[in-house]
């Protein structure tokens, strides 16, 4: 009789595991003795993610006060965001993947070292050059929350995967949004050094946390780096987000920013060519094509559009004059405090996100957050005249924000196996960061597109900017449609669980990519 060695594609309401057959060879080491406790894991790792997404955030509203004591131009003060940018993009999927086959908790703590250090760069920056190095070493902590949902779903029960990784996955929109708030009581009653040595506790916190409370995860993926991968990928997100960032100061249509966009499109190809040819890719592209995967990398560059397109437009909105008939007059504080509603639902509704995906499946949550999101700029773009509408717009951001990236997460964990978590949720990241920058760079072209003889932008331009972020909702909704259902994402599994191989997790990826 033959001994088929397969492997079996489970899926639970929760997340889908890698789980062996008795007969099969073990693909996961059995793990130690150690117990951990994992409120507490869980609580280490949200104070990792929650430092990353407040330093994203905190320096933007901050930029003039820097700029004058910096005495820096307001095209190189930029640097300070676009340093930032590149640098979580290119390392995300270098250290995601790095955690795969090293160790997640490892890599973790290398990625918290270098956030504390840049971190105390930047606070003791006396010039420009010296804060935008702190701003890269900062930047390496773009691979927080994969390593972070990759620890979570070696180490939690299943029960709680989902939820946990829904409060993890919301948390970069909570940050995000708590960065906006505090950043100008933080310059008008301290300094903006403090903008880097209180985030630096919460970074302390976190380091020693998981040094001393989380274990390392038994999940490997054994093999090398993709150095040309690695190299090829970097150039590539580099240029593209260079001319993104860089374009309206340089001029859409120079020859600089050009050049930038047509090295990153040719060096994406030339990325996807060599991970299709190389042994152990940086990225495995069959990961990509996955039916759980690929709409919920779309929903992710739709919504990182988004998310920074409430942080921009909302604030500006608010800080006009009232004098102009359409602005209201607020203070950089008092703007930010209009942000704390976003914040509040983004805080309720990533676990409510986990909790959906738990029982009906990740679908149900991103349609709805898309939904959400939609209607949450579609009101401005009729109305923005009252600051009830603002609210509610605030409101219904949130709320789509925190369904839409827990439910990402959850469906990016729910279709790949166990050993490529890290590579999937960074792809996933860096599709995020790329739709926050095209937002941001979009958002602000159309709104310095209409503007008064003063420089003012014309309640017109605030009306096409709302109308532009409601028209990439409605794509995010299309995105989230394309998701399959529970029933179709079971079928996926049980193909999988009965693709029987000597090399067990490349026949799995060939079956669950099979016909998708």
């Amino acid at each position: 009789m033959r001994c088929n060695h397969s492997f079996t594609y489970r899926e639970s309401a929760v997340s889908s595991t890698l789980v062996q057959e008795p007969e099969a060879a073990p693909t996961r080491p059995a793990r130690s003795g150690r117990h951990a406790n994992t409120t507490l894991v869980v609580l280490f790792l949200s104070l990792g993610g929650l430092s990353f997404a407040l330093l994203q955030s905190l320096v933007a509203p901050a930029l003039p006060a820097i700029s004058a004591d910096l005495q820096a131009s307001v095209t190189d003060i930029s640097w300070i965001m676009t340093a930032y940018l590149l640098s979580a993009s290119v390392l995300t999927p270098i250290l995601a993947r790095l955690g795969d086959m090293a160790g997640k908790r490892k890599i973790m703590l290398v990625v918290l070292v270098l956030l504390a250090a840049g971190t105390v760069v930047a606070g003791l920056a006396t010039s420009l050059p010296v804060l935008v190095a702190g701003r890269v070493l900062q930047g390496a902590a773009g691979a927080i929350l994969p390593l972070s949902i990759g620890i979570v779903r070696d180490e939690l029960p299943k029960e709680r995967v989902s939820v946990t990784v829904g409060m993890l996955s919301a948390i970069s929109g909570i940050g995000a949004g708590l960065g906006i708030v505090l950043a100008g009581p933080i310059v008008d009653h301290l300094s903006w050094e403090w903008l880097f040595w209180l985030p630096l506790v919460l970074v302390a916190a976190a380091l020693v946390g998981v040094a001393v409370g989380v274990p390392e995860s038994p999940v490997r993926t054994p093999g090398r780096l993709d150095l040309v991968g690695t190299f090829v990928l970097s150039v590539s997100l580099v240029s593209l987000l260079l001319a993104i960032s860089k374009g309206r100061a340089w001029g859409w249509d120079s020859g600089q920013t050009l050049a930038l966009f047509a090295v990153g499109v040719v060096g994406l190809v030339a990325f996807v060519l060599v991970e299709l040819r190389v042994r152990e890719p940086l990225i495995d592209m069959r990961l990509l094509a996955i039916r759980g995967v690929w709409p919920a990398n779309a929903v992710g560059l739709t919504f990182g559009f988004l998310m920074f397109g409430t942080f921009l437009v909302i604030p500006t909105l608010l800080e006009l004059p009232a004098a102009t008939g359409y602005g209201f007059g607020k203070s950089i504080t008092q703007a930010g405090l209009f942000l704390l509603p976003t914040t509040l639902m983004l805080i309720v509704f990533g676990p409510v996100a986990g909790i959906l995906a738990r029982k009906y499946g990740a679908k149900l949550p991103m349609v709805l957050g898309a939904v959400a999101g939609t209607a949450a700029y579609a009101l401005p773009a009729v109305a923005h005249d009252q600051l009830w509408q603002i609210v509610a717009s605030g409101l219904l951001s949130g709320a789509a924000i925190g369904l839409v990236f827990a439910a990402m997460s959850n469906a990016i964990i729910a279709a790949v196996p166990a050993t490529h978590t890290g590579q999937a949720t960074s792809v996933n990241a860096i599709v995020r960061t790329v739709g926050g920058s095209i937002g941001t760079a979009v958002v602000a072209a159309v709104i310095a597109s209409d503007v008064t003889p003063q420089g003012i932008p014309t309640d017109h331009a605030f009306t096409l900017g709302f109308a532009v972020c409601a028209a990439v909702g409605v794509l995010a909704i299309a995105a989230a449609l394309a998701m399959p259902s529970r029933r179709a994402r079971a079928g996926a599994s049980d193909e999988a669980g009965s693709a029987g191989s000597a090399d067990d997790v490349d026949a799995e990826l060939d079956a669950l990519t099979a016909g998708h």
